[in-house]
């Protein structure tokens, strides 16, 4: 049977499917952002959201489990876990939220100027760009973060290297595909300068395919981040960054669970949020 023999489906049909679809789409949609306005939340007021203080010591207090006292239980010093978390979103988020606004707003600039001036410049620029993304991602970012010192400030540094060269790859890509768009030509013809062309008639095109990007990406300068402090290389104590957190329960991951696996499940689902955001878009912006 050939395709020409299968039956039509139904145009109600059709568009009761494509109803269910789109409403399951907002839903998850709505459901994300949400939730990622919650967690943004706690960047903005993390004293009236914390319990109590996240640096204060109470050796008396070791190791609590989690109970109605402490939500979360407390750490090795006695400090509450969950007055941690909190605070510590205002490092480990709001620092992912800067790397990648600092990657996108570089990356756009470089690859609309790439683009629109082509030739040999174009090369070179891009040329450039080949050179960061060469480099294994976590091997750069800690061979910048050791020769810059131990902190968040130099995680940070090696992280907005890493990541500006992908949106200048991206920008590029969109920037060469509208350059002979008939409203460039238009503008150029009514003697718009090479600047107004970009600002309001180029980049504008760039920005769905930005944000969605810029979303998925918060995620993922979250885990980087986390994973360096992981590692040694990120924030010392006794700030109460996420990843810093799940670093320093290694060794009591047996005698205290909770210390780690609060930290953990925070980053887990913080991540699976962006990301489920950034699918929602997606999917908003290719309808």
């Amino acid at each position: 049977m050939s395709a020409a023999d299968l039956p039509a489906v139904p145009d109600a049909l059709a568009a009761a499917g494509s109803r269910r679809a789109g409403g399951g789409g907002r839903g998850v949609l709505w459901w994300a952002a949400a939730t990622a306005l919650g967690v943004l939340a706690l960047v903005a007021f993390p004293g009236l959201l914390a319990p109590g203080d996240p640096y204060s010591l109470e050796v008396s207090n070791r190791f609590a489990s989690p109970g109605s006292a402490n939500l979360f239980g407390t750490d090795d010093a006695g400090r509450d876990i969950l007055s941690r978390v909190i605070h510590g979103a205002r490092y480990s988020l709001w620092s992912s939220i800067l790397i990648v606004t600092f990657a996108a707003v570089v990356g756009t600039v470089y690859g609309a100027l790439a683009a629109w001036y082509g030739g040999i410049l174009d090369r070179l620029l891009m040329r450039t760009v080949d050179v960061f993304l060469a480099f294994p991602y976590l091997v750069f970012a800690m061979a910048v973060a050791a020769s810059l010192g131990r902190g968040l400030t130099s995680t940070m540094v090696a992280l907005c290297l890493l990541w500006w060269p992908s949106y200048a790859r991206m920008v590029r890509g969109q920037v060469k595909s509208i350059l002979n768009d008939y409203h460039i030509r238009a503008a150029v013809t009514l003697g718009a300068s090479r600047g107004q062309i970009l600002r309001w008639h180029v980049i504008p095109h760039t920005y769905n395919q930005l944000l969605v990007r810029f979303t998925l990406d918060i995620g993922n300068a979250l885990v980087a981040l986390t994973g360096l402090a992981f590692l040694g290389l990120g924030a010392t104590p006794p700030l109460p960054e996420w990843g810093r957190m799940v670093a320093d329960s290694k060794q009591f991951a047996l005698t205290a669970w909770w210390y780690g696996v609060f930290p953990g499940v925070v980053i887990f689902l913080t991540v699976l949020n962006f990301v489920l955001l950034g699918e929602a878009l997606r999917k908003r912006v290719e309808l």
